[in-house]
């Protein structure tokens, strides 16, 4: 149960940190507007209060693992929301990154 809670938990944090970060970018780059930046802001900030619900208490192990999930989220926010279509090393780079998460985040420690 614990490591779905942490899937879970790094899937919201990506959720987060992503679309407050896309939002940043259409308020300023497509000039949505201060809206738009807002609420980016907003996400972000709820990204940094996700992370500290990991069940692991190790603040480097958990934003080092994220990264990878932030790598694979980003590539598939990019092909949901902007059209973007990932070549085949896009999706190799992302699934190194999930393994890495893997690895860091729930291999056995003794």
């Amino acid at each position: 149960m614990t490591i779905i809670r942490s899937l879970l938990l790094f899937a919201l944090a990506a959720l987060a940190e992503i679309g407050g970060a896309w939002l940043i970018w259409q308020g300023v780059r497509e000039h949505r507007g201060a809206a738009w930046i807002g609420a980016g802001i907003v996400a972000l900030g709820l990204y940094g209060f996700v992370a500290t619900l990991q069940p692991d208490a190790n603040f480097g192990r958990i934003l080092a693992a994220y990264g990878g999930v932030f790598v694979a989220g980003s590539l598939a926010w990019g092909m949901v929301l902007d059209g973007f279509r990932p070549d085949r090393w896009d999706v190799v780079g992302s699934l190194i990154c999930l393994v890495g998460v893997a690895v860091i985040m729930y291999a056995p420690r003794g």
